[in-house]
């Protein structure tokens, strides 16, 4: 546990209210998705680009950002970044398995940052900006596994660390505000901290 729940910020009942449309593809980002799509979230850093990175992928049917992995219920931005939600920033993978398959996401997951880095991401510290896969299935939480494990031996060949990247069952998304939903489409010359090892990751 990133934090003892007695410790962690309230939050509160009430969702953050989001349009709830992707401003790059016009589609819901809110369930209910389409039948037979799947959904996998991911923490790689900061959200900004981590969003990017998905939305542009065939077959991803649409993109969220948001908190995941930790206590606070419904956290805002400002709680997330104090480290007393236990929340991850994240990015939620709404895709079509017919398109796109989970080893292909992983695979994008795990080259476009360094896995390695426990709490941080590159200049970006704190317990909110670590490497983390939430699995809405048994299948998805297996394939996760494996391609850690595949892609550490591949690290290790390169004379890199240990993943220190939280692999664990989906319980909760919070959406995070709009603004920040899609915001290097609204904000194309923001911040984007992505930054892989150079390692490529054998799978998918």
């Amino acid at each position: 546990m990133i934090i003892d729940p007695a410790d962690a910020l309230p939050g509160r009942e009430t969702a953050i209210r989001v349009s709830g449309i992707h401003a790059v593809n016009g589609r819901s980002m809110l369930p209910p998705f389409p039948q037979g799509h799947e959904q996998v979230v991911f923490g790689l850093g900061c959200f900004w680009g981590a969003e990017r990175l998905f939305w542009q992928l065939p077959g991803v049917h649409v993109t969220a950002v948001g908190y995941a992995g930790g206590v606070t219920p419904n956290p805002t931005y400002e709680e997330t970044c104090t480290g007393r939600t236990g929340h991850a920033e994240v990015v939620r993978v709404v895709f079509d398995p017919r398109e796109v398959d989970i080893e292909t996401l992983l695979r994008t997951f795990w080259e476009a940052h360094d896995p390695t880095q426990a709490m941080r991401q590159g200049n970006d510290v704190g317990s909110q900006y670590r490497s983390a896969i939430y699995a809405a299935s048994d299948d998805h939480l297996s394939a996760a596994r494996r391609s850690r494990d595949t892609y550490q031996y591949s690290l290790a060949q390169a004379g890199r660390g240990r993943i220190t990247t939280e692999i664990a069952p989906l319980e909760a998304f919070y959406l995070a505000e709009e603004y920040h939903q899609q915001y290097l489409h609204k904000n194309p010359g923001g911040y984007c901290g992505l930054k892989g090892t150079g390692v490529s990751c054998p799978i998918g």
